[in-house]
């Protein structure tokens, strides 16, 4: 009997091995969701335009363009401002990242995580910059398709400091934007890994897709984001 009982409890641990065993892997995430997609290439363009509006602007010797691209200016800076913290409200409560690859070094995985708070940070304080020194001018201005009349009065020297720091944050996030696009295209280039892809399906070739074909069976641990 107790051997009969032996033999049934092991062919019983034997049958639940195998299942386990068998059991399908949980694929992991390979690309970004549709919502943070949609917020990252929106911000894209938004910058873009941020960038061309001012140096425009700049260069303009037409008063009536000058005030037109400086009120574009302006309302594209609120636009920045409002979707990133929308973007950022998302990532911490709904966003679905891939995991950063196993090959990937620590300092590697630091060195980006620091570079993209730094790019949500002066997304956010550009646009506060920039709307807090239109603000110490003690001026009216237009915003969007609305006036808005004088809030403040004037604050020279507040309104220097403000216009100086929105320079230098200007030319930090230009500086952080660039080498963010040379890193993505070096990744996809140079180093042939899904990084860009990950970003941008739409560049995905049927090498990635066979590549990510064989991430989704990898049930290797992955550094988290």
């Amino acid at each position: 009997m107790a051997s009969l009982a032996t033999q049934r409890i092991a062919a019983a641990d034997s049958s639940h091995g195998s299942s386990v065993e068998h059991l399908p892997s949980v694929p992991k995430r390979t690309s970004f969701d549709g919502v943070t997609l949609t917020f990252h290439w929106a911000t894209v363009v938004l910058v873009l335009a941020l960038f061309t509006t001012a140096i425009w602007s700049l260069l303009s010797h037409d008063d009536v363009l000058r005030v037109l691209l400086l009120r574009v200016h302006r309302s594209l800076g609120v636009t920045v401002w409002t979707a990133t913290v929308l973007r950022l409200l998302w990532r911490k409560t709904n966003a679905e990242l891939p995991p950063f690859p196993d090959d990937m070094t620590r300092l590697h995985r630091t060195l980006v995580q620091v570079s993209e708070y730094c790019l949500y940070a002066l997304l956010v304080l550009q646009p506060t910059i920039g709307f807090g020194a239109m603000l110490t001018r003690g001026r009216s201005f237009t915003l969007f398709w609305g006036h808005v009349p004088p809030l403040i009065p004037h604050y020279p020297t507040v309104e220097a400091v403000l216009f100086s720091l929105h320079r230098a944050g200007a030319w930090a996030l230009g500086l952080l934007i660039t080498a963010h696009g040379v890193n993505a295209l070096v990744h996809h280039f140079i180093i042939r890994d899904n990084t860009l892809t990950r970003m941008a399906p739409i560049l995905r070739t049927e090498r990635d897709i066979a590549e990510l074909a064989l991430e989704r069976g990898d049930q290797q641990t992955s550094f988290g984001r």
